[in-house]
């Protein structure tokens, strides 16, 4: 029971500080380097909130003017619909006072030319009955019908028809009054439109500025959160890895290959043949270029045994989320197990202080003929080492 709660223990450690590659200088960052990155995360904070409230309020007062916008442009458009009843009004209205007029001049001319010749000519009422039975206006011809003479006849139609012709000229001027006093509302509120538009499009602009600003700063704050959590995920791997491997160091009587408990890993593997391969290639190269052992770092330039096999694997293409950077216990059950005799290059190698995954303190990269390539320790740093040569293998690879 005490060992699963370990274990346990263990596994949430890892899965935490797993998650998030680390950026630190530092491979194992000092409390005073957390803290500082504290103190700059809440900094971004602040500054994040301050912005977020501005943009708040801006926000608001772009919907305000939004909607008085959309209420002027509404407007707007009431008043051109009005504006184009009016125009044709106006249309109709100097149309009927062209054909009236037209009508008064053409009568005018017709009876006065008839009354002439007939005056001339001694002629009667003949020659003009033609056009006091045509088919003109009905109010004309009810009239000339009762005349008994051209005199009479020319009178009356006459002050008829520019009786008609005032009421049409009438007519046009209050229409085309119309026109223009709705032209001159439209004017006015084509401006309030504009108005109210500019002042939208200004206020738009501010809170695209604004809002720029506050993306920004979040992103800084994500930055600066994600460097605080890095800086704490790095320290704590760091710590357990050095505790176990002290540990291991000062436990006696271990074995060189522990008796198999039935500790089960991952169903299947995720890597292809050509990424184990480039993992050895890797792993091979930074030993040759006699890289240091640091605790907590992972590349390039120093490493730890689990930095080491997360750095290789991540060079071939692995990465988040089917590939993180675990402790090396968490490595152990993140892999698929395979028995010793059935290793291939790029198979991991666990050790343990006491045979239990929970206490698995060092790794190393299977290279073949029973050798490996590991970060071995602060002392001796990379290495190309025998399988045997570390203390209490566990009895099983992981493969990726």
């Amino acid at each position: 029971m005490r060992r699963n709660r370990v274990l346990a223990c263990v596994l949430a450690i890892g899965f935490i500080v797993g998650t998030t590659p680390a950026y630190a200088k530092s491979p194992k960052p000092t409390l005073a380097q957390i803290q500082a990155a504290k103190n700059a995360e809440a900094a971004k904070r602040a500054a994040a909130n301050a912005a977020a409230a501005k943009l708040a309020a801006a926000n608001q007062t772009l919907r305000q003017l939004t909607a008085t916008a959309d209420a002027a442009r509404a407007r707007y458009v009431r008043a051109q619909q009005q504006l184009a009843v009016a125009v044709k009004i106006s249309q109709v209205a100097a149309l009927h006072a062209q054909i009236t007029s037209a009508a008064v001049n053409s009568a005018h001319r017709t009876i006065g030319k008839l009354a002439t010749n007939a005056y001339i000519m001694g002629g009667g009422l003949t020659d003009i009955e033609p056009l006091l039975s045509s088919n003109g206006p009905q109010d004309l011809v009810d009239r000339l019908s009762t005349l008994s003479t051209i005199g009479a006849h020319n009178s009356t139609a006459l002050d008829r028809y520019k009786a008609a012709q005032v009421v049409a000229a009438s007519a046009k001027k209050a229409a085309d009054a119309a026109k223009a006093a709705q032209q001159a509302a439209t004017i006015e509120v084509a401006s309030a439109k504009k108005i109210a538009d500019d002042a939208k499009a200004a206020q738009q602009a501010e809170v695209d500025k604004l809002q720029k600003v506050q993306d920004e700063l979040m992103r800084e704050f994500a930055s600066a959160k994600k460097v605080r959590v890095t800086l704490e995920q790095q320290r704590q791997l760091a710590l357990l890895e050095e505790a176990n491997a002290k540990k291991a160091a000062q436990t006696p009587g271990q074995k060189s290959i522990w008796d198999d408990r039935g500790f089960k890993g991952r169903a299947s593997f995720i890597s292809t043949a050509d990424q184990r391969a480039a993992a050895v290639a890797y792993a091979k190269k930074q030993v040759l270029a006699r890289k240091p052992y640091v605790w907590g770092a992972q590349g390039p330039n120093s490493f730890d045994c689990s930095g080491f096999v997360y750095a290789a694997y991540k060079s071939a293409g692995l990465s988040w989320p089917y590939w993180s950077r675990l402790n090396a216990a968490l490595y152990s059950v993140s892999t698929m197990h395979v028995k010793l005799n059935m290793l291939i290059p790029g198979d991991f190698l666990f050790y343990s202080y006491d045979g239990t995954v929970s206490n698995i303190h060092h790794m190393g990269i299977y290279a073949g003929d029973g050798m490996m390539w590991e970060a071995n320790s602060t002392r001796y740093g990379l290495l190309y080492s025998s399988i045997y040569s570390v203390k209490g293998m566990m009895p099983f690879g992981g493969r990726v």
